[in-house]
């Protein structure tokens, strides 16, 4: 029986830690600012699970039963808690009541476990040694779940179906102990029977953890989900009304197919069209939907696109999918792209070379580890690949939401040393977008006009010149810079946009 409890201790902290993570990134997905929800979670959990060690000193009694009734507890709790908080989000305004009063409840009985297993084991382990075996399979147990979390449950099972998962492995404890421990428990029948329908109730949830997670995600939506899945970075959905079609990443809106076609032309076209003469070398930073790199491919002078997208699941699902490819006209299958999936400032810290255009085309700064792409050491380093002709263009959100975020990213890119020059249009998807163009040199005005594509749909001379002109309720005072040690782009982002996002 030692050996048995000891490995369970192993199996709590292994569950108890999951369902921590599981709910930091389901808030994360839902609210965004992970840095805020990873620590006021992770601090909720500790501080509810030293609730519970406290609570664990007015157990005196049948300490082996209340063990394996907190197991089913903590079981169906936690097992259950990602299905829970997906299906209430579109429907509750007090949202993040519900998902602390979850956190908790899951820290004050994960709290109670250890204590208890001490408490059973004192009479039959010397005090210093329960302590050190105690606390090394549970610190065990959390080195496990801290690697699989990451690398294997959520890509591969995703939050719903790992949060049942887990939930059974709870369970399962409490059924093997039912068993093995029945002649010292006093209510083995009840507590048996109880592990064996939450085990049941679970394991169904694992079957149908699917249709739970794209019935949530529909009714968030309101649209039909023909697709989804959970990268090691990102949530990845993909809709479809009528003959449109809408990706999204963790909740936020890539692109309409309806209108598309606006953000990228205004995205590529302006800096391939002011470059001193024909451009031959491009990068791409973000931009993992081939949607930038089809309108680069409309300039026959260009040689080679390099486009380094952190995400191998956004890039082959652009690559392989017939609808998708046909969308950017398997601009990812061709010879002139080279796609390297890999982080965009770890990449650009050790790459050697240089080219003509940058298109940085990362999401919105809606969280630390994007908002970093938008720092002024980020820019720097960028700017390490770039000649003195180098353009750069970088989508900069709405400058009619969201100014203080435009402008920001504006005078970041200036205090890395670039020459600027601002621009927006109209989205109808997004509203007013803006982007930014940059030079290590100043930024020519001569626009080739004979360089654009006559294929384009929305682009011209013309609408740049307008695209140029900013109003006055576009602009706003004095904005700091980003740096990585502060982000506070990602906190003006998340104040200026948080009535329309949440």
């Amino acid at each position: 029986m030692q050996l048995l409890l000891l490995l369970s201790v192993s199996i709590i902290a292994t569950c108890g830690l999951v369902y921590e993570l599981a709910a930091g990134t389901l808030a994360s997905y839902l609210l965004g600012d992970s840095v805020t929800q990873f620590s006021t979670i992770i601090g909720a959990y500790l501080f509810c699970m030293g609730i519970g060690s406290y609570l664990s000193r007015f157990i005196k009694q049948n300490l082996l039963d209340v063990f394996i009734q907190t197991e089913i507890l903590v079981g169906i709790v936690g097992g259950t808690s990602s299905a829970l908080l997906f299906i209430l989000f579109p429907h509750i305004d007090s949202f993040r009541i519900v998902l602390y009063l979850i956190v908790s409840c899951t820290g004050i009985l994960v709290g109670l476990e250890i204590p208890l297993l001490m408490n059973i084991l004192k009479k039959q382990i010397e005090f210093q040694n329960l302590i050190s075996r105690v606390f090394s399979y549970d610190y065990a147990g959390a080195l496990l779940a801290s690697i699989i979390f990451p690398l294997v449950m959520v890509p591969y099972l995703g939050l719903v179906r790992t949060s049942f998962f887990f939930g059974c492995m709870n369970v399962s404890v409490a059924l093997v102990l039912c068993y093995v421990v029945r002649n010292e428990l006093r209510f083995v029948r009840s507590l048996a029977l109880q592990s064996i329908i939450v085990f049941l109730f679970l394991f169904m949830g694992i079957l149908y953890s699917d249709s739970i997670t794209n019935l949530a995600e529909t009714d968030a939506l309101g649209e039909n989900i023909i697709y989804s899945v959970s990268s090691p970075y990102q949530r990845i959905i993909l809709t479809r009304s009528n003959k449109a079609f809408k990706l999204y990443l963790n909740g936020n809106l890539q692109f309409n197919t309806n209108d598309e076609y606006r953000y990228h032309e205004s995205l590529v076209h302006p800096l391939m069209c002011l470059y001193p003469s024909n451009p031959k070398h491009v990068l791409v930073l973000g931009g993992g939907d081939g949607l930038a790199a089809r309108e680069i491919l409309k300039y026959p002078s260009v040689k080679d696109i390099t486009l380094v997208d952190l995400d191998y699941y956004m890039t082959n699902l652009f690559s392989t999918n017939p609808l998708l490819a046909k969308l950017n006209k398997k601009s990812l299958q061709s010879n002139h792209v080279k796609i390297v999936n890999d982080d965009a400032f770890v990449w650009l810290r050790s790459h050697i070379g240089k080219y003509d255009i940058i298109i940085v085309d990362f999401p919105d700064p809606s969280n630390y580890s994007v908002g970093k792409l938008y720092t002024d050491m980020f820019y720097r380093t960028m700017k390490k690949v770039t000649h003195d002709s180098t353009i750069v263009v970088v989508q900069s959100t709405s400058p009619l939401v969201a100014p203080k975020s435009f402008w920001c990213v504006n005078a970041t890119l200036q205090s890395a040393g670039f020459n600027t020059k601002p621009y927006h249009t109209f989205i109808p998807s997004f509203g007013e977008w803006g982007y930014i163009l940059a030079s290590p040199s100043a930024i020519p005005d001569l626009f080739h006009s004979e360089r654009l594509p006559d294929s384009l749909l929305y682009f011209t001379p013309t609408i740049f010149q307008q695209m140029l002109n900013f109003a006055p309720d576009m602009k706003t005072n004095t904005v700091n810079i980003n740096k990585l040690n502060n982000q506070i782009l990602v906190q003006y982002f998340e104040q200026e946009w948080s009535e329309y996002l949440h």
